[in-house]
């Protein structure tokens, strides 16, 4: 499903994708996995457009990216992004109005799953809260893929649980790809079909989970530890 070819990114004299080729498959939950600075979030902006690659190419069902991929992909920031004065019901209608797939019942489901208030206003919840309200407005799409970034950063462990149970219930498998960066691999470890560790901008290693376990006799974290024994996790 998605593609990349030869994929260099640069800020300046900081390179944060090096050279980068590597497919991804599709109707698969793929954690991308790394240190702060390895260029995670780097290359989900890349998939969005929201960065260009200096070099190289990047396809997402044979399509460069562009109009047409942006329709089919829900994308979920690290940084709170929502408005602080709407209400979550005014952030929904706000998104709903830019995408054809939105799923207004799957909104009215997942509203009472997170336990969340469409009256709510944002600036007025908490931190926890507001992450719900994010993985809600990404998951009332019916979007064939689906990026979150840092889902699980800074939020208290019950929320995370919330979050985890979010992505399985609305996963449809087979015929949905999730890509997750995030430093809690425990919490997700249990998720994940694929794993692509990055290291300085370069594929340190990736594959399928079971068998990287089998092959290791070790769990993911214990992998990530050896992928990055030089590295500050």
């Amino acid at each position: 499903m998605i593609e990349l070819k030869g994929v260099t990114k640069t800020f300046g004299s900081t390179i944060a994708l090096d050279n980068v080729s590597i497919n991804i498959p599709e109707g698969k939950i793929i954690g991308i996995l790394g240190p702060n600075g390895s260029g995670k979030s780097t290359l989900l902006k890349m998939l969005v457009g929201l960065n260009k690659p200096n070099h190289g190419n990047i396809f997402i069902n044979g399509q460069q990216i562009g109009v047409q991929t942006k329709s089919f992909i829900s994308y979920l920031p690290e940084i709170d992004y929502l408005y602080p004065w709407m209400t979550i019901q005014q952030a929904a209608d706000f998104v709903k109005s830019f995408y054809e797939d939105w799923d207004e019942n799957k909104y009215k489901e997942l509203v009472e799953f997170l336990e969340l208030q469409p009256s709510m206003v944002i600036k007025k919840v908490s931190k926890g809260m507001r992450a719900k309200a994010k993985l809600l407005l990404s998951f009332s799409r019916n979007a064939k893929l689906i990026l979150l970034d840092e889902p699980l950063s800074g939020i208290d462990i019950l929320t995370r649980d919330k979050i985890i149970e979010t992505i399985i219930r609305d996963y449809r498998a087979g015929d949905q790809s999730i890509l997750i960066t995030t430093h809690e691999v425990r919490e997700v470890e249990g998720i994940l079909d694929e794993v692509i560790f990055i290291r300085r901008g370069q594929i340190a290693l990736e594959g399928n989970v079971e068998e990287l376990r089998y092959q290791r006799q070790a769990s993911l974290v214990e992998i990530m530890k050896e992928v990055y024994t030089h590295e500050t996790i």
